[in-house]
């Protein structure tokens, strides 16, 4: 339990980002640490010569950020918590430390009986043992 919380807070700590290209819907490439590499088909051919224009078309491929911030404020304040919300604590810790602090004495309730005696063992005379 104690690594699952761990992970829990470092992953809400830690901030990434990934870089993803599309060439069309397809997924090409992705890299978490640099730009992603492209395809090199976003490159569009322009018509240098007049008399034989080509149209452009729009490039297919395309560029996505995925970027996920990290949070810093842990740390939550008394004052920043809703009274409900105090009122809670403070009677949660309450009762707690009461369950933790045992006061009454613990008796015995068969410490006046004394166990009944036996003849043979059974577990031997039938050879049943539990391992």
């Amino acid at each position: 339990m104690a690594l699952l919380m761990a992970m829990v807070v470092l992953m809400t700590t830690t901030s990434f980002s990934m870089d993803m290209h599309y060439c069309g819907k397809t997924l090409v490439d992705y890299s978490f640490t640099q730009q992603a590499k492209s395809c090199g088909m976003e490159k569009v051919m322009t018509a240098t010569d007049c008399e034989l224009p080509v149209i452009s078309q729009k490039p297919c491929c395309s560029d996505k950020q995925l970027v996920k911030e990290s949070t810093d404020d842990l740390k939550v304040s008394w004052d920043q918590l809703a009274p409900v919300q105090q009122f809670f604590l403070s009677s949660f810790a309450y009762s707690y430390s009461n369950l933790l602090n045992s006061t009454g004495t613990s008796t015995n309730p068969f410490a006046d009986y004394s166990p009944p005696f036996l003849r043979q063992d059974v577990q031997v005379l039938h050879q049943t043992f539990l391992i």
